[in-house]
């Protein structure tokens, strides 16, 4: 799956682009709506706390570095004296996945605080009333899903395309 950003005026092309969608067979489910605090959003499929937020690239790193620790904290175990060489390999996993599991628990916690860092590039835009429409597609209907839009919507700003989307969110 990829994500196509696009910048609408109002709440009315959003909501005719939204229908469009639909027709194009896109789920309701991978259409996201952003817009600045305050503006009624009159039905549209708003953006949840984890498009929102930076949920999941903070799991991401914190599995990363939780990961790393642990392993780092494992070896430091099986160098002190006392643990046989059977069980290093038990007490270097077990660390690791301990360390990974707390790392993505920790960094989750601290990634639903934050806004999500790819969309700071569109904060102005969405302050000045825009709204921002963030549409996964699976990446061979790219291009299907764009030219539509255009020609339907000429007035509408292609904002970008994000390489990969993960499947959870």
């Amino acid at each position: 799956m990829k994500r196509l950003y696009f910048l609408l005026p109002d709440v009315k092309r959003a909501a005719a682009i939204v229908d469009e969608l639909l027709v194009a067979r896109i789920e309701e489910r991978h259409i996201h709506v952003l817009a600045k605090r305050g503006t009624p959003l009159e039905g549209l499929p708003e953006a949840s706390l984890l498009q929102k937020s930076d949920f999941v690239p903070a799991v991401q790193r914190g599995l990363a570095f939780g990961g790393a620790a642990g392993t780092v904290a494992g070896l430091v175990a099986i160098s002190l004296p006392g643990a046989g060489p059977v069980i290093a390999g038990g007490i270097i996993l077990g660390s690791a996945l301990a360390g990974a599991g707390v790392g993505a628990w920790l960094g989750g916690m601290v990634g639903m605080n934050v806004g999500n860092t790819r969309l700071k590039r569109f904060g102005d835009a969405i302050e000045g009333g825009e709204l921002l429409m963030m549409v996964d597609v699976p990446r061979l209907r790219v291009d299907e899903i764009t030219e539509r839009i255009m020609k339907l919507h000429p007035e509408v700003e292609i904002a970008g395309v994000e390489p990969t989307i993960p499947a959870f969110p």
